[in-house]
């Protein structure tokens, strides 16, 4: 078994090398595993970073938009070059820890081939209340609407097979991505297990990307899949 480890970066300089290292360090048992690392449209040293570490990691493959066009429009670049037999999505920003990885890769079973990371976004106060709110309003109404048991929608750690990941036919170009992809998924049927996983959040100051407008774009996202 091959897994595809999408990382799409955007003006992340301060944390892409460190991210890779530990990407590429991450014990997968007896998975192989190729990393696809997609610039996109940076501004800063990011597209130079990730070029220098592509001439001497021949698992990592550097794709570069020449503009910025979002969170989920560099993860369909990337899905038109994985080889994997499951795909999971790592944020650039140090976020998530890919040590973590393994215990996503160890829920797989045959009733459960879609693994999300819950990261218990109630116990991080620290983001602001209009975040856990958010996020987990988000959570609620996709729960309402398909039915489901989810904890945490808007998780960057979504495990999924890349035959489903690549027929879901992905039209979302920023982060209401995530949303789409659980509705799209919930929507076919498909059973979705939830595993414990870090969490360390960063500020705006510190370039967190994602803004209170993307919560009304998720809202409208989810309605649109429950209604499409």
């Amino acid at each position: 078994m091959k897994l595809s480890i999408i990382i799409p970066a955007h003006n992340e300089q301060a944390t892409i090398q460190v991210l890779i290292a530990k990407v590429l360090a991450v014990p997968l048992g007896g998975w192989d595993k190729e990393i696809i690392a997609v610039n996109d449209g940076s501004s800063d040293f990011t597209g130079d970073i990730l070029n220098k570490l592509e001439l001497t990691h021949p698992e990592l493959l550097i794709i570069s938009h020449p503009k910025n066009l979002g969170k989920g429009a560099a993860i369909k670049t990337a899905l038109k070059e994985a080889g994997g037999d499951y795909i999971i999505i790592q944020d650039a920003d140090g976020e998530y820890d890919p040590s973590d990885i393994p215990a996503l890769l160890g829920a797989l079973e045959e009733n459960y081939r879609i693994i999300f990371g819950n990261r218990g976004i109630k116990h991080y106060p620290e983001r602001g209340f209009h975040y856990v709110i958010g996020a987990k309003l988000l959570t609620w109404t996709v729960n309402l609407l398909f039915f489901a048991r989810l904890e945490d929608l808007y998780t960057g750690y979504k495990l999924i097979p890349a035959k489903i990941m690549k027929e879901i036919n992905l039209d979302s170009t920023g982060f209401e991505f995530e949303a789409e992809v659980a509705c799209k998924i919930l929507k076919q049927g498909f059973k979705i297990r939830e595993v414990p996983i870090s969490y360390i959040p960063r500020s705006k100051v510190q370039g967190k990307h994602i803004r209170f407008k993307d919560a009304f774009i998720g809202f409208w996202t989810i309605l649109k899949y429950r209604i499409k």
